[in-house]
């Protein structure tokens, strides 16, 4: 997926006041607005206007959107990584405040802001305030143990002048045991203020687990990559194995290669029902740096009468 420009789509720049904004929207949109456009691309270039208009018109879209082309150029290649949009608060009812017809606009707009729907409906509850949305991470252990949390949120809006502002705010969050990725925790209140004294909205904080080569998480189970010798995998071994929810001592059997899984029944995330924990077992060879090494290596290629490759054919 190649990354969009959208100051280039509507030719402002990045320092762009919300009028400015708009005004350059309005130009582009008599440009090639279907119905009176004789470019021959018009059709696509409006969807591009609007889909960027959508992001640079929001303070909210448009501060996250700057945090992610931070770094990229146009027409470089884009792909969100697993923290992205931590941190930003987001008004609307999307996981990531997302714009109203989101479905009409293109792959990188989905990736970054999702496809739920936009605005607060305001007929029955037109009193109370919106609701606030963040995605947050967590580590693996929070999920087994519960923990205490001290999270920064930002969100942005316009200052006098017109320009995205960033505003912060800190708040101590209970991560409670057995918490699944993608599960949302409910903080009453903490959303917009209430019209007319109504009650305010509430802030969801949609959990993600950070990023760690060693497990793997699906839905309640976890994945654990297990790295063991050749002499135990070949003999077998009891090991002692770090885990989530603590050491636990597993016997690796006789015979094993890379890829076997050891299944520990309701060790995975807490639950009704818990998890399994799966240790996928990885033969790690020693290095021959050494004369010692070497000659072990060199043993074993004259006295064992093995090939990995048999069977593969001519």
């Amino acid at each position: 997926m190649e990354f969009r420009d959208y100051y280039q789509i509507l030719d402002v720049a990045k320092t762009a006041t919300a009028d400015e904004i708009k005004k350059a929207y309005r130009k582009q949109a008599r440009k090639y607005h279907p119905d009176v456009s004789k470019e021959p691309d018009a059709e696509m270039r409006m969807k591009e206007v609007n889909e960027a208009y959508a992001v640079l018109s929001d303070p909210e879209k448009r501060a996250a959107y700057d945090q992610a082309g931070s770094r990229y150029r146009p027409g470089e290649e884009f792909q969100p990584p697993p923290d992205w949009g931590t941190g930003f608060e987001f008004s609307g009812d999307g996981a990531h405040g997302a714009y109203g017809d989101s479905a009409e606009f293109s792959d990188f707009f989905s990736s970054l802001f999702g496809q739920a729907g936009g605005g607060r409906s305001t007929g029955e509850h037109r009193a109370r305030g919106g609701d606030h949305h963040a995605k947050v991470m967590i580590e693996l252990a929070d999920a087994y143990h519960g923990a205490i949390q001290t999270i920064t949120l930002r969100a942005a809006r316009l200052d006098p002048a017109g320009h995205v502002v960033t505003e912060e705010r800190t708040l101590k969050v209970q991560i409670p045991k057995g918490v699944r990725e993608g599960q949302h925790i409910r903080l009453a209140g903490q959303g917009s203020p209430g019209f007319g004294g109504g009650t305010a909205g509430d802030l969801y904080l949609e959990v993600y687990f950070r990023p760690d080569p060693r497990y793997r998480v699906e839905g309640r189970d976890v994945h654990e990559s297990l790295p063991v010798t050749p002499w135990e995998a070949a003999l077998g071994a009891t090991i002692e194995v770090p885990t989530p929810a603590g050491s636990v001592r597993v016997n690796v059997p006789s015979g094993s290669q890379t890829g076997r899984k050891l299944r520990l029944k309701e060790r995975g995330i807490p639950g009704k029902p818990p998890g399994d924990l799966y240790l996928v077992l990885e033969v790690v060879l020693p290095p021959a740096t050494t004369d010692k090494a070497r000659q072990l290596y060199e043993t074993m290629a004259r006295e064992l009468d093995f090939n990995p490759r048999q069977g593969m054919g001519a």
